[in-house]
């Protein structure tokens, strides 16, 4: 169903939609929800049902539905030409940009913990051209995930190669105002990874010193690797500029897990948080329908 027809037959008699009155030469559309007053960022895919198949309309949609970000992990390997419609959408529609992967990332090979001269440049060059991409989509994040751990090195010094190597990509970020985000991922869906923990991206991030370097808080993941939700958040906060979600277990929409995701972000809220909080998880049900609850879930957990 395209995005224009569905708004016609069902968003704008829902409970929480509102007249539209601007006039078809309005260049900047009104949302045809309530604003969320999060920055909760879906993703392309999450509401292909609802909008269709193609990227600027399911963008438009994330606008209508009250939306504020977006993030795309496939950002840079997307067509230049896609890249810039993609821009001028969010730009028009007031979808501030999120995260994109900003280099390959090693699941079996220790890549930036080896210490491995090749590796690192082979990085560091990742990084040099993920700062084009995010000047063209105006993102301010990229995420960064270190790689597999390097079994025959003591991780002692596994962190001092994985340090040297964000602080040389720190050097090539800090002049264009751009943050790599590191993301500890869990044991169970990623076993082997050398970052795991928040405390140990706390640890990264406090040794590298720079404003691009910080920690990708991904809820889902640290509820799997290590619980302690809120106080993690308390100790680490200074150095976390992201967060991303998904309950527990399934890796799916607030509410369907055990996350109490309300208390959550209330305390995020009251931290000061006004950053971008990524969708990263899947839909638990399928279908509109299935989208349509992901949106229902959302309004239940906003502030």
């Amino acid at each position: 169903m395209q995005r224009r027809s569905f708004l016609k037959s069902t968003a704008i008699a829902g409970p929480l939609a509102a007249p539209i009155f601007a006039s078809a030469a309005s260049v900047t559309p009104e949302p045809v929800a309530a604003p969320f007053k999060m920055k909760f960022a879906p993703h392309l895919g999450m509401f292909k049902h609802l909008a269709g198949e193609d990227p600027i309309d399911q963008l438009n949609f994330m606008a209508d539905q009250g939306f504020s970000a977006f993030e795309d992990n496939g950002m840079r390997d997307r067509d230049i030409s896609l890249q810039e419609k993609m821009a001028s959408t969010m730009a028009n529609r007031g979808l501030e940009m999120g995260v994109f992967v900003a280099h390959k990332i090693y699941w079996k090979e220790p890549n930036l913990a080896s210490g491995k001269e090749e590796w690192r440049t082979e990085f560091l060059d990742y990084i040099t051209k993920a700062v084009d991409v995010a000047k063209r989509v105006n993102a301010k994040w990229m995420t960064v995930v270190p790689g597999h751990v390097d079994l025959r090195q003591d991780m002692g010094y596994q962190t001092a190669n994985v340090i040297e190597s964000l602080k040389q990509a720190s050097a090539i970020l800090e002049p264009h105002d751009i943050t790599m985000v590191l993301e500890p991922l869990n044991f169970r869906n990623h076993p082997g990874l050398f970052l795991t923990k928040i405390a140990q991206g706390y640890e990264i991030c406090r040794a590298v010193g720079s404003p691009s370097c910080k920690i990708l808080f991904d809820i889902y993941h640290q509820q799997i690797q290590e619980g302690n939700i809120i106080p993690n958040i308390d100790q680490a906060y200074e150095e976390v500029a992201y967060f991303q979600i998904g309950d527990n277990p399934g890796r799916k929409e607030p509410t369907s897990g055990e996350i109490n995701y309300k208390n959550i972000f209330k305390h995020i809220n009251e931290k000061g948080f006004g950053g971008i909080l990524g969708m990263e998880h899947g839909n638990s049900r399928d279908g509109a329908e299935g989208e349509q609850a992901v949106i229902d879930a959302y309004r239940a957990v906003d502030l």
